[in-house]
């Protein structure tokens, strides 16, 4: 089960509705590559049929993710306990350098944002979860193991 909040499960469905609205325009296209002739030797038929494939995996793929998800709703929690939606000031333990990051359930892939998003199934964000301000946190990452300080937890 995720956990993703409110804004990420409208992100999904939104997506959702885009992915629906493209298959309409993919059957057509199909179509309309079909009318061209020798199916063998049509590649824009094959393209078209590969598009179709493609976004209907990715339409099952938001469907389940949709109907598994669970909303994070952090109003029933401590204000002192990481939890998806919370954006989370870290000190690194052995530079110093402190850091703005957010707990998401569903990255937004966007890099132009005061915070890093981390998922809260990566390495960062499994060992944020549940955590509290003051505690020291532990995250195997590939380059190695590091340590942060919670300092401070905005929801």
């Amino acid at each position: 089960m995720d956990f993703i909040t409110a804004d990420e499960k409208l992100q999904l469905e939104r997506s959702l509705t885009e992915l629906r609205a493209n298959e309409r325009v993919l059957v057509q296209r199909i179509t309309e590559a079909r009318a061209l002739g020798d199916l063998r030797e049509n590649a824009e038929y094959h393209a078209a049929r590969e598009d179709k494939a493609l976004n209907e995996a990715k339409i099952k793929e938001v469907e389940s993710r949709l109907a598994t998800a669970q909303i994070a709703d952090a109003s029933n929690l401590p204000q002192d306990i990481v939890f998806v939606g919370s954006t989370v000031k870290l000190r690194d333990i052995l530079s110093g350098e402190e850091d703005l990051y957010r707990l998401v359930g569903l990255s937004s892939g966007r890099f132009d944002m005061d915070y890093t998003e981390v998922t809260v199934t990566s390495p960062m964000g499994s060992a944020l979860m549940s955590a509290r301000v003051g505690e020291t946190v532990r995250v195997d990452l590939p380059r190695g193991e590091r340590r942060f300080l919670i300092i401070e937890i905005a929801v």
